[in-house]
C-alpha cells in the first residue's frame, strides 16, 4: 500500500487536483450519509402515501442502513483487491441508478428494493472513500482531509431532516431521491476526469465465510428488532432470529480471529484508545437518530407545523454542527480531542433532557434552542472524536480503521431507529391499552408519553459515552508528561 501513496504522491497532476478529487469524494459521502436520514422527514407524507403505519415506513429508511451494515466491509475488502478507485467509480454510478428509480416507487416493496440498490452503491464510496484520501494525501495533509470527510459525514447524517423538508414541502417526497441525480451526474463526470487509475490491486482473498456470517447477523439482528415491533418480542420467530444473530455473531468473531486475511481486523480493538473512541461514536449515533427518527413526527403531527417549516426548525442542528465542527476541530490541535468532546457530550446530555420535557404546547423557539444545543454538542464531539479514532491507529491501519469507523456509524443509525420505535410503540401501547404501531389520532399525550421516555433514554445513552470519554481524559492527564 505503501508504494501506492508514494506514487500518487510523486504525481504532480494528482497532488495539483488532490483538494478537488476530496471535493468529489465528499459529494458522494454526503450524499451517501444523507440518505440514511433524509427519508425521516418525509416518512409522515410517504406513510398518507402509500398508506402505511409508522412500524412498516420505518423500514424504507432501516432497509438502506441494513443493507449498507451488511456489505461495507465486503467491499471495503473488495477495494483492495479490485482497486480501490475502480469500486468507488462503480458505487457512484449504481448510487445514481438507485436514487432515480427509489422516487419512482409506487409501492412500500418497490421503494425498499430501490434503496437496497441504493445503499450498494452508497457502501462502495463509504468503503473506499477514507483509502482514497489516505493513499493520495501526503501525511501532512492526510488527518485534516479525513477530518473533513468526517465533517461531511456527520453534517449528511442530521442534515436529512432539514434539508428533506424544503424539498418535500416543495417538490414531493420523490424528489428527495431525484435530488441526488444532476449532483451525482455532476460529480461522476468530475471524477471520471480527475481520480487516477488504480496502480495497484492487491494479491489477497475474499473473506466469503466471514462475509456470509456478518450478513447474517446483521440482517437477523435487525430484523428481529424492526419486525418484533409489529408482532411482539416472544413471537418465537422473533426469538429464533435473536438467536441467529448470536450463533452468526459469535461464529464470525472464532473465524476472524483465525484467518490470514480476515474481512474484519480485530486486534485493532486491543487498543483500548482506539475501542473507546469507537463505541463513544456509536452511542452518539444512536442517540442522535433516536432525535432524528422522532422529531419530524412531533414537529408535523404534534406541533403542527407543515414540512417546510418543520424542516427549517430541524435544520437548526446541521447549521449549529457545521459552524461548531471546524472550530471544534481546530481548537482540538491546541488543548486536546477528549476534553472537547467531553464537552460536546455534556452539551448534549442537556439538550436532550430538555427534549423529554416537551410538549404540545411548547413553544417553537424554546425547541429550536433543545436542536440547536444537539447540534452543537455534536460539532463538539464528532471532529475530535473522528480525529482520535484515526490517531489510534498505525499509519497503515488508516483504511481499515475508517472501515470500521464507517460501519460502527451505520450500525448505530440502524440501533438508534430501531431503540426509539420499539421504545415509543412500547410506551404508547401500555397507556393506550393495546398494541400500537403508528399515530393515534387526537390523542397528542400518548405519543409525547412515548417519546418522553425515548428522550430520557438518549440522554442516558450520552451521559454513558460523557463518562467513557471521561475516563479517557483522566487517563491521559494521569499519564506523566
Amino acid at each position: 500500500m505503501s508504494s501506492i501513496g508514494l506514487t500518487y504522491q510523486e504525481d504532480e497532476n494528482i497532488q495539483k487536483n488532490r483538494w478537488k478529487i476530496l471535493i468529489i469524494l465528499n459529494l458522494f459521502v454526503f450524499m451517501s450519509t444523507l440518505d440514511g436520514s433524509i427519508v425521516n422527514i418525509a416518512l409522515p407524507v410517504i406513510s398518507k402515501d402509500l398508506s402505511l403505519p409508522i412500524a412498516k415506513a420505518e423500514w424504507i429508511v432501516s432497509s438502506y442502513l441494513i443493507a449498507i451494515c451488511t456489505i461495507i466491509l465486503f467491499f471495503g475488502k473488495l477495494g483492495d483487491i479490485l482497486g480501490k478507485i475502480k469500486v468507488f467509480r462503480i458505487g457512484t454510478l449504481i448510487f445514481i441508478v438507485g436514487s432515480l428509480l427509489s422516487g419512482f416507487s409506487s409501492s412500500l416493496s418497490m421503494l425498499v428494493i430501490f434503496r437496497v440498490i441504493q445503499a450498494l452503491g452508497a457502501s462502495m464510496t463509504m468503503a473506499n472513500s477514507q483509502g482514497i484520501v489516505t493513499d493520495i494525501f501526503p501525511s501532512r495533509e492526510r488527518g485534516k482531509a479525513l477530518g473533513l470527510i468526517g465533517t461531511f459525514v456527520s453534517l449528511g447524517s442530521i442534515a436529512g431532516p432539514s434539508l428533506g423538508g424544503g424539498i418535500v414541502s416543495a417538490l414531493g417526497w420523490q424528489y428527495i431521491f431525484w435530488v441526488n441525480v444532476p449532483i451525482g451526474i455532476i460529480a461522476i463526470v468530475l471524477g471520471w476526469k480527475l481520480l487516477p487509475k488504480d496502480l495497484t490491486m492487491l494479491k489477497t482473498k475474499i473473506d466469503i465465510q466471514g462475509s456470509l456470517l456478518f450478513a447474517v447477523f446483521v440482517i437477523s439482528l435487525f430484523s428481529g428488532l424492526l419486525l418484533g415491533q409489529q408482532t411482539g418480542y416472544s413471537n418465537p420467530l422473533i426469538i429464533s432470529s435473536f438467536a441467529l444473530a448470536l450463533i452468526a455473531f459469535l461464529i464470525f468473531l472464532l473465524v476472524e480471529r483465525h484467518k490470514a486475511e480476515p474481512m474484519l481486523h480485530l486486534p485493532l480493538f486491543k487498543n483500548p484508545l482506539f475501542t473507546v473512541s469507537i463505541l463513544c461514536g456509536f452511542l452518539v449515533f444512536v442517540a442522535n437518530f433516536c432525535f432524528n427518527i422522532i422529531s419530524p413526527f412531533y414537529s408535523e403531527n404534534i406541533l403542527q407545523l407543515s414540512p417546510l417549516s418543520s424542516g427549517c426548525l430541524l435544520m437548526l442542528f446541521p447549521i449549529t454542527m457545521a459552524v461548531t465542527a471546524p472550530l471544534s476541530g481546530a481548537l482540538s490541535d491546541r488543548i486536546g480531542s477528549e476534553l472537547l468532546t467531553f464537552l460536546g457530550l455534556l452539551v448534549m446530555v442537556m439538550a436532550q433532557i430538555g427534549l423529554a420535557t416537551l410538549h404540545n404546547g411548547s413553544p417553537v423557539i424554546f425547541v429550536g434552542v433543545l436542536v440547536a444545543m444537539l447540534g452543537l454538542g455534536s460539532g463538539l464531539f464528532q471532529s475530535p472524536n473522528n480525529s482520535l479514532v484515526m490517531s489510534t491507529v498505525p499509519r497503515t491501519k488508516l483504511g481499515i480503521a475508517g472501515s470500521v469507523n464507517s460501519l460502527v456509524r451505520n450500525i448505530g443509525m440502524i440501533v438508534g431507529i430501531s431503540l426509539a420505535t420499539t421504545t415509543l410503540f412500547s410506551v404508547m401501547s401500555q397507556k393506550a391499552g393495546h398494541r400500537v404501531t403508528s399515530m393515534i389520532p387526537h390523542r397528542p399525550d400518548i405519543f409525547l408519553a412515548g417519546m418522553h421516555v425515548v428522550f430520557i433514554g438518549s440522554a442516558s445513552i450520552c451521559l454513558v459515552s460523557a463518562l467513557l470519554t471521561g475516563w479517557r481524559l483522566y487517563k491521559k492527564n494521569s499519564v506523566p508528561s
